[in-house]
């Protein structure tokens, strides 16, 4: 038994790394297809004083609210708690899904299940939402989605490089 312990501690940051990666991949992959859109009226210069203003103000209130609060402050630490929890505590169907487990879509209590998985499904839809609003106010909030989600990345990055070299986050990881 001693064998498959050391055997489970060498694949732990290999573990971690996977279901740390499959979150930044996420939100490389949003960012990619966001960034163009929200963009556009600022190299175009189709931008209104009022829209303008709107432009700015909701991507600084999105810094704030989604990135600063709701990354940086909540979902990062947790993540990365429950992604370096899942390498020292790994199951094959955990470990196959280990981003969705970091996120806590997975094997979390029932109250954490379902604030995660409300908020998994008002993000597709607002999604969905967003793409029948006009081009305007389409690329205002495509704007403010990703600087929050910039700001989710760099400091889901910086704290992952901080667990790695062993100073992992001590949050509530709400595991059952």
């Amino acid at each position: 038994m001693p064998e498959a312990a050391s055997e489970r501690r060498a694949f732990a940051p290999w573990i971690a790394a996977w279901a740390i990666a499959g979150v930044v991949l996420l939100l490389i992959q949003a960012l990619y297809r966001l960034t163009p859109r929200a963009l556009e009226p600022l190299r175009e210069g189709t931008l209104s004083g009022f829209h303008l203003a709107l432009y700015v103000g909701f991507f600084l209130f999105s810094l704030y609210a989604e990135g600063y609060r709701g990354f940086q402050k909540a979902f990062v630490p947790r993540t990365v708690a429950r992604a370096f929890h899942l390498s020292q505590n790994p199951s094959p169907l955990s470990v196959l899904f280990a981003p969705a487990y970091a996120m806590a879509l997975l094997h979390a209590k029932p109250r954490r299940l379902v604030v995660s998985w409300v908020i998994f499904v008002t993000v597709t839809l607002c999604v969905i939402f967003v793409r029948f609003l006009p081009p305007t106010y389409r690329s205002i909030i495509d704007a403010g989605v990703v600087g929050g989600l910039s700001w989710g990345l760099f400091s889901l990055l910086h704290c992952s490089v901080q667990a790695f070299r062993g100073d992992v986050p001590s949050v509530v990881m709400d595991l059952p």
